[in-house]
């Protein structure tokens, strides 16, 4: 048995954002909006208070390999029997005519279920192949340069991912 965490990378995708107190009397009982005016620098990833980073446009590199890239890889409290995990990204390549449809290489959200690399990762490993035999992970994103500054907090305290307990 393995693991495997197959997302799209390489599409601006919202992770947060910046509010402010809402002016309005029209809706009293939501006291926030999104403040539009916020913008960080020309090549920052802050626009119209939106928060961008990578992803595959609905969500983000850190949610969908996080737990692949490190909370289960190895042998940790979440997979206490150590079996292997592998991050498989699938880089976005928008298709270059309307002739492709939506894209035989899109890392989109919902497109990535017509990605030939992703379906044919897929019949492979239900054939019978390894994730060793894919050629393990495949990773275009900062997903491993993330989870080694992301830590667990739990009930306050730092989570030891080595070692699968609280610190």
């Amino acid at each position: 048995m393995e693991i495997y965490c197959s997302y799209g990378v390489g599409i601006p995708t919202e992770r947060s954002y910046v509010y402010k107190l809402s002016s309005s009397n029209r809706c009293k009982s939501i006291p926030l909006q999104i403040d539009s005016s916020a913008y960080g620098s020309d090549n920052g990833c802050l626009k119209g208070g939106v928060h961008f980073v990578d992803g595959d446009e609905s969500v983000p590199v850190v949610s969908a390999g996080f737990m692949c890239a490190k909370g289960w890889r190895g042998k940790t409290r979440f997979n206490p029997s150590g079996i292997s995990t592998y991050v498989r990204e699938y880089k976005h390549k928008a298709p270059a005519s309307l002739l492709e449809g939506r894209g035989t290489e899109s890392g989109a959200h919902v497109d990535i279920m017509g990605n030939i690399a992703l379906i044919e990762d897929v019949l492979r490993v239900a054939a019978g192949a390894t994730g060793a035999e894919l050629g393990g992970d495949r990773i275009y994103s900062d997903i491993m340069k993330i989870t080694e500054i992301w830590y667990l907090v739990a009930d306050g305290n730092r989570m030891d991912w080595e070692h699968g307990r609280l610190e």
